[in-house]
């Protein structure tokens, strides 16, 4: 039975005037602990497609099984980890970390031990949990979100560009930060990207989306002497340039079909 089960999404936005169809026929499956990214042209459905995942949106048709549940049921199992930090400006940094299981109702005192730990493990300590995000770098303060996102202990998380907004060697050390942590704690995460780099130093495998109506145009399986390496050292070895151009061959195939 696989962890996460995609299928036959199709996705229609209506208007009074007109219907846009933004994903069609979509299925696919994912393992317990496996890293996807979801790769492909500007307006090709990525962001539609995690939403739905995620039970954000609900789909035209089509179904979304976690565990071989209804994702309508599993609210409180995935996490959310967007471009923007959306820390509250006015809470501390414990306040904020600590929201997601205050809402879920399941803020006590060993868990909030357990996400101020997360926050040490991240890096930030030294009393950061007392200040507020004002005082804090923006790749400080993706950190917290992914603290946040983490402290609930989602079982599948989401990420939504979340380093498209830092400068270039921030989101260097934060991708290798997330995927080491991930890898710790055995964690499954599907992430949207326009960066083929990205895709291929985090992910097992990359999901490559036609333009719209979305499909699964193709699927890269990462070479196994790179999955074992941070992001870092698989954009440093000599397996990493043929990965990139046969992805590369296949995007560029792609936007000039659109042109």
């Amino acid at each position: 039975m696989s962890f996460l089960k995609v299928h036959e999404i199709h996705h229609t936005y209506f208007t009074k005037a007109s219907a846009t169809t933004a994903l069609s026929n979509i299925s696919f499956t994912v393992e317990e602990g496996e890293f996807i990214s979801l790769l492909g042209p500007s307006g090709c459905g990525k962001t539609t497609l995690l939403s739905i995942i995620s039970s954000l949106l609900k789909p035209t048709e089509g179904s979304i099984l976690l565990e071989n549940k209804p994702v309508s049921t599993s609210k409180n199992e995935i996490g959310y980890m967007l471009q923007q930090d959306y820390l509250f400006p006015w809470k501390t940094i414990e306040e904020n970390i600590l929201l997601g299981l205050k809402l879920s109702k399941r803020l006590n005192s060993k868990t909030k031990t357990y996400a101020l730990n997360l926050l040490k493990q991240m890096g930030l300590n030294g009393g950061v949990e007392k200040q507020l995000p004002k005082q804090l770098s923006g790749g400080m303060r993706q950190r917290v979100a992914l603290v946040r996102t983490l402290a609930t202990e989602p079982k599948l998380l989401m990420l939504d560009e979340p380093f498209s907004a830092l400068d270039y060697q921030t989101k260097l050390k934060l991708e290798d930060l997330v995927s080491q942590t991930l890898k710790e704690f055995h964690k499954t995460a599907i992430l949207v990207t326009h960066d083929i780099g990205e895709a291929i130093a985090m992910s097992d495998r990359v999901f490559l989306m036609s333009t719209r109506p979305g499909t699964i145009h193709k699927i890269f399986e990462i070479p196994d002497v790179l999955r074992n390496l941070s992001p870092f050292e698989v954009r440093n070895h000599e397996a990493y340039p043929a990965v990139f151009q046969a992805i590369w061959k296949e995007l560029e195939s792609l936007e000039q079909q659109n042109e």
